[in-house]
């Protein structure tokens, strides 16, 4: 396995688990159980750390997709540019889970103030996510970049 390989599988974590921890979390508010919220906020701590590996390979299959033809170093600095910002923001979700959960597990009056906010920086992490993981696409796969014309969905 290689540096792009490694890529391709590490980083669909930290975009994925953001998904599925907001998922986890309305649930938890809708039957009212904390463990349920505590468990979505574990995972948004465990979506912020999935960033590292995603991050680490991404820089070592950089050296290696400069020379795939057909690549520009312009469409790796757009993907690297935004998976940095993406990782800024999600380092500071999960920092801010683990305070939710330390919160919530002391029975703090901060807890519910602080899962709300969780809840809204998870609405920034999936847009930055989503941005991310597009622009990184549009590197190998022509048929979702900006200007190529397809048949529409019908």
């Amino acid at each position: 396995m290689n540096s792009i390989h490694f890529h391709l599988i590490t980083n669909h974590f930290p975009i994925i688990v953001p998904v599925i921890a907001l998922m986890v979390m309305f649930g938890g508010f809708l039957i009212r159980s904390e463990m349920i919220k505590r468990t979505a906020l574990a995972l948004f701590v465990f979506g912020a750390l999935s960033t590292f590996p995603a991050m680490y390979s991404g820089d070592k299959a950089e050296d290696l997709v400069d020379k795939i033809p057909g690549i520009t170093h312009d469409m790796i600095e757009i993907h690297e540019k935004s998976a940095e910002q993406f990782a800024i923001w999600h380092y500071g979700l999960g920092l801010l889970a683990l305070m939710a959960l330390l919160s919530s597990w002391k029975n703090h009056k901060t807890s519910q103030i602080l899962t709300i906010l969780v809840i809204v920086f998870a609405f920034a992490i999936i847009y930055l996510g989503n941005h991310t993981a597009t622009s990184g696409g549009e590197i190998r796969h022509t048929e979702i970049r900006i200007g190529y014309e397809s048949e529409p969905i019908r």
